[in-house]
């Protein structure tokens, strides 16, 4: 009693655990368990705090758990009601300051897990008007851990983290199409020159080119959909390896049921176990999918830095808002540089991929030790991107203006009208037309002329890119 005086005189409490006992901050939450994560995990200078979806998730699972133990009679209702309050304190973000560990960690999610524990159980114990770390009255193992494992929270908590943060990603990426759509509306009257390998190729219209630009982007939220519904199947009432020990019979129903109440999630127990207690695919296709999202992203970012280059020694179709001076030694310089920065972005969600797959393969036999490897980088990637692409929508596609002018420069001065003429005077012909042009500098127009091969008004006709682009959306439409 004396020495436990002398502990709180001096700022701490003293908890103990299996491996001896540790003096912890008398204001700190987290307990001896946290505090010996800390002690063998300073690697990233990355906190458990800085994943706020993972905690929302972690708060949702326990407090889902403090109910289905209470409906099944091995805990108080006094008990679960504490619990519920502090899960509830949890998923406020007051309690965020609370969870110091590294994200990098040893066993499995373990001191994650025991964070979490630890937090609610003291902040539960203050809701019955307890000091913390009065673990007799409540305790974070028999208590708000009870009828679980650390193997069968963690990978739920993750799966229901990266649901919610996809879709924000999924808003986020919806809001940059229609942005990428409403440029293509404003930009669909000014015809320009396509470009294949970097090359002249056919005439198209600037508007066409940012539609396909939405258009591609749609497509990745539609994969998204498919691809996050394989998160909905979880593994929560399997407890340690999948066999549901230590957890009462229909404990794994009542749990589910309830955590999808409070997430909102069509949540649904695994078919097997045993199984799922160590299946991280639906992670790996998550991150699998995000990848193919940045790529998306990554293209797009490149041939905005393409097309708006210049100003005057580049292409420069495009202007993209100045929102930075460029350099410090070269005066009114600008860069392209929210493109530059999502280029960027995607690079580390590639990179983040291969991480996933190689914690993915090295998981053995009930267990995946290596998900804490896994939950980082796939949260991480789904943080990157959405404020990437929030900051792409409201801060460069929004603002890109045409140059329509350079637009229609380049589309008279090149060759690539030369296609027109297939049809009319065959391939070679066209070819030669198109060299000769080349050569002396001229218009394919004038070239065709001098050839005696078509007059002015014929010649005219046939090289309308404006009459071209519209065939081509009447050949379309009769296709649909």
């Amino acid at each position: 009693m004396l020495l436990q005086s002398q502990n709180r005189a001096r700022g701490f409490r003293q908890e103990h655990d299996s491996l001896g006992e540790k003096d912890i901050p008398i204001d700190a939450y987290w307990g001896i368990h946290t505090s010996r994560a800390l002690d063998n995990f300073q690697l990233s200078e990355m906190r458990l705090s800085q994943f706020p979806a993972l905690l929302r998730a972690y708060g949702s699972i326990k407090l889902a758990a403090a109910r289905a133990n209470e409906r099944l009679g091995v805990l108080t209702a006094e008990k679960a009601e504490a619990i519920e309050s502090a899960c509830r304190d949890l998923e406020s973000g007051s309690l965020d300051a609370q969870f110091p560990i590294d994200v990098f960690q040893g066993g499995a999610g373990t001191s994650t897990n025991m964070n979490v524990n630890e937090v609610i159980a003291n902040r539960a114990l203050e809701h019955l008007n307890r000091s913390k770390g009065d673990y007799e009255a409540l305790h974070p193992n028999d208590d708000v851990n009870l009828s679980q494992s650390t193997n069968d929270t963690y990978p739920t908590a993750v799966r229901i983290a990266t649901l919610h943060l996809h879709k924000e990603y999924r808003k986020a990426l919806c809001a940059l199409a229609t942005a990428l759509d409403e440029r293509g509306v404003a930009f669909s009257d000014i015809i320009k020159l396509g470009r294949t390998q970097l090359q002249d190729a056919v005439p198209m219209t600037l508007g066409q080119e940012f539609k396909a630009f939405a258009s591609a982007i749609r497509r990745d939220v539609r994969n998204g959909d498919l691809i996050v519904g394989n998160l909905h199947e979880i593994n929560l009432g399997g407890t340690a390896i999948g066999t549901g020990i230590n957890a009462p019979d229909g404990y794994a129903a009542a749990v589910i049921s309830e955590l999808s109440k409070l997430t909102g999630l069509p949540l649904k127990l695994a078919d097997d176990l045993v199984s799922a207690s160590w299946d991280v695919s639906a992670l790996v296709l998550c991150s699998g999918w995000l990848k193919q999202s940045a790529l998306t992203l990554s293209k797009l970012a490149n041939d905005l830095r393409l097309l708006s280059s210049g100003p005057r020694g580049g292409i420069g179709e495009i202007i993209v808002p100045s929102v930075q001076a460029g350099s410090s030694i070269m005066p009114g310089k600008v860069n392209p540089v929210i493109a530059e920065a999502i280029n960027q972005i995607a690079f580390q969600v590639v990179g983040n991929d291969v991480a996933i797959g190689m914690a993915a393969e090295a998981g053995q036999l009930q267990l995946n030790a290596m998900e804490p490897l896994i939950a980082f980088n796939l949260l991480s990637s789904l943080q990157l991107l959405i404020n990437g692409v929030d900051t792409l929508t409201t801060r460069c596609i929004s603002g890109i203006s045409a140059n329509p002018n350079v637009c229609r420069q380049y589309l008279d001065r090149s060759v690539c009208l030369a296609t027109a003429l297939v049809p009319l005077l065959g391939y070679e012909i066209a070819a030669r037309m198109a060299n000769d042009a080349l050569q002396s500098g001229k218009t394919i127009r004038n070239t065709v002329i001098e050839h005696g091969l078509m007059g002015a008004l014929e010649a005219d006709n046939a090289l309308d890119a404006g009459r071209m682009l519209g065939e081509m959306k009447t050949s379309a439409t009769i296709r649909a």
